[in-house]
């Protein structure tokens, strides 16, 4: 590799690899050393000076000066050492210049090794670096390859895995498919960052109407919580810190657009709306929306368990089909809610 070729891959490395410079001296410096003991078969002290302006790079063999030789490859006795340099002394380091060219074919191949395997490493260090922030975010990716299990998602640096049982039920995706995904999990393996995906998990709401509302991320509403049974129905829990904005209006958007356009991202999944409160009674009572004309008490505040009392007309409504909604309602709550009608809890009392 002459001084033009190695300045034209350092700049290369550098610009579109995103290596830090000092990895790339560092590795060519291991590089050469590797290089010379292969090529020499000694057990030397060298010193690697790369120039990463002008792609010069210059090795040095150092002899450390000693009382009692060692290490002779490496080591001067007092007698030899003055023979290289008159005024020798113990501890005095003698460093004489090597001709990179003497390494050979053989030894130059080691070195591209040593440096082909520290760029893998840096690169993999920076994309684990750089998704590890992204988790418990949403990103884009394209469907590029899939088998029986999984698919994979082409992040940019990486690729994301996207279990098959991780999709929202009902949907269908095919090869080269723009998809957005929720990172559930970045985990570092030798291979590199190991980046697990889902479109099932609730923060995939969650990021979704951060994405389509941007009064989330301007603090204008607040989210307080997501429940979710994906492919059926969400629960999202939201308020306003503006008098003036209606949290469930803003949601909705301007002819319902806002709201049409996560719906059809969740693959017409139905979302409900709830208006948090801070009084849980009142935020018990809207979350098991659409049912009316509820009468929530709080029974046991310490072990989280609330009574709801409806009539005969909301029941169901509150209950939801196979018991979905009330199951949502309280995981967003985090209550225990037992659901009667005022005449079952008359029928009780006069047992």
């Amino acid at each position: 590799m002459n001084n033009k070729e190695f300045k034209t891959a350092f700049d290369y490395l550098v610009s579109e690899k995103e290596i830090e410079p000092s990895v790339i001296t560092e590795a060519m410096s291991n590089a050469f050393l590797a290089a010379y003991k292969r090529h020499t078969g000694e057990d030397a002290d060298i010193k690697t000076e790369i120039n990463p302006e002008n792609g010069i790079i210059r090795v040095w063999r150092r002899m450390t000066v000693v009382e009692e030789l060692v290490n002779p490859d490496a080591e001067y006795t007092l007698e030899e050492a003055q023979e290289y340099k008159a005024d020798a002394q113990i501890g005095d380091v003698i460093e004489t210049e090597v001709d990179t060219e003497d390494f050979g074919r053989v030894a130059i191949s080691v070195a591209k090794q040593v440096v082909l395997q520290k760029i893998r490493e840096a690169e993999r260090n920076n994309v684990m670096n750089e998704f590890r922030e992204k988790e418990d975010e949403m990103m884009i990716g394209f469907l590029a390859m899939e088998d029986n299990k999984n698919y994979y998602v082409d992040l940019g640096k990486a690729r994301g895995i996207l279990p098959k049982n991780e999709l929202i039920p009902g949907e269908t995706l095919k090869m080269g498919d723009s998809v957005k995904v929720y990172i559930v999990k970045v985990e570092e393996t030798p291979k590199g960052p190991s980046i697990k995906l889902s479109r099932k998990h609730y923060g995939f709401v969650k990021r979704l109407f951060e994405m389509e509302i941007p009064e989330f991320s301007e603090g204008v509403l607040l989210m307080h919580g997501v429940a979710r049974e994906a492919g059926v129905r969400s629960k999202v829990a939201i308020s306003s810190t503006n008098p003036n904005v209606d949290a469930i209006g803003s949601c909705i958007g301007e002819k319902g657009r806002r709201i049409a356009n996560i719906i059809s991202v969740l693959n017409g999944e139905k979302v409900d709306l709830i208006l948090y409160n801070d009084d849980p009674e009142i935020f018990i009572a809207n979350s098991l929306n659409p049912a009316k004309n509820l009468n929530v008490s709080i029974m046991d505040e310490k072990n989280k368990e609330a009574l709801v009392i409806t009539d005969d007309e909301n029941l169901s409504l509150a209950i939801g089909k196979k018991g979905i909604n009330i199951k949502l309602a309280s995981k967003l709550t985090r209550y225990k809610l037992n659901i009667k009608t005022l005449e079952a809890i008359n029928e009780e009392i006069n047992k």
